[in-house]
């Protein structure tokens, strides 16, 4: 347990998976999409049942979407068989997701909770609550056009041991997974490696992702506060205004808050001079781009 104050921290490694793995990956990526997108169909028609029955009840958190989605996998919906005896008689049989074993259990369930969020989401701003555009109601993922993602959730054993691990097997540029195995890494892992031995930080989930064709995990971890010497110098006791930082997003362009995670300001549009940088950036990438190396230049020794 940690004894110090916390902070939430992410390590980003780029994943050399083998030809195997790589599949497993994409069948769990495939999983997480269909799991959320059943949820979604069991909301939406839940939705269409309750406009003709007022009683029916709608599954909308993520506690509600768990226990759809474990239930549906399990169920003659999602997978049935018709044995034929020698007699000619069929028989039903119930099988439901035939891999489902071949893929981790958090994966639908963390999908299930996804789509529970995206619904949180466009209810609360719907009402105002969520500020910001407006969010419009959640779509069905496609294959072709969705990001291949999945989050598995670190869990302790009884002996207090971790289903997520990093540098396991001697293998120190790798990390192990669920269901995946030791998967090996490109980057280096020992600052987190020796935050972990320390106790200085546990693993919360990890989020892998295919971007531009390769594999990257990132690594949610809740660590301990940063040293002493790692922090900026006090202030001056007249000076009651304190640090700020500030953090740069996708929804905003910028947002200033305190230490203690109390909001000072919120720019939401970027400044002019950064966008006609940017305009000017764009422009002259396209005509490097459309450029071809010469012949290098300077005299060299004569060629035979």
């Amino acid at each position: 347990m940690l004894r110090f104050m916390v902070r939430h921290t992410c390590f980003q490694f780029c994943l050399d998976p083998t030809v195997e793995q790589h599949t497993a990956l994409a069948r769990h990526a495939g999983a997480a999409r269909l799991a959320y997108n059943q949820c979604l169909a069991a909301v939406k028609s839940a939705l269409t049942a309750r406009d003709s029955n007022p009683e029916v009840v709608v599954p909308w958190s993520g506690f509600d979407l768990i226990n759809h989605i474990n239930t549906w996998k399990k169920s003659e919906a999602a997978g049935r068989m018709f044995p034929v005896d020698s007699g000619g008689v069929a028989t039903v049989v119930v099988t439901g997701l035939a891999w489902r074993h071949e893929v981790c259990q958090q994966v639908f369930e963390e999908a299930a909770v996804d789509c529970g969020r995206a619904l949180a989401g466009w209810s609360a701003s719907r009402s105002g609550i969520r500020r910001g555009r407006r969010v419009g109601f959640p779509r069905f993922k496609k294959k072709t056009d969705t990001t291949q993602r999945f989050r598995i959730r670190n869990r302790n054993s009884s002996r207090g041991r971790s289903s997520i691990k990093v540098g396991d097997r001697a293998i120190t540029r790798s990390i192990t997974l669920p269901v995946l195995g030791t998967i090996r890494v490109r980057e280096d892992t020992r600052r987190l490696r020796r935050m972990l031995a320390s106790g200085r930080a546990k693993i919360l989930f990890v989020t892998v992702t295919r971007r531009a064709g390769r594999w990257h995990v990132s690594v949610n971890v809740e660590a301990a506060d940063l040293h002493s010497d790692r922090r900026h110098p006090p202030r001056a006791p007249q000076d009651h205004g304190g640090w700020v930082g500030t953090d740069r997003g996708l929804s905003v362009f910028l947002v200033a808050a305190t230490s203690d995670g109390r909001e000072l300001d919120r720019v939401i549009d970027a400044p002019r001079a950064l966008a006609a940088g940017l305009r000017r950036q764009r422009r002259l990438a396209k005509s490097v781009a459309r450029k071809r190396r010469g012949p290098t230049t300077g005299a060299g020794p004569p060629h035979d």
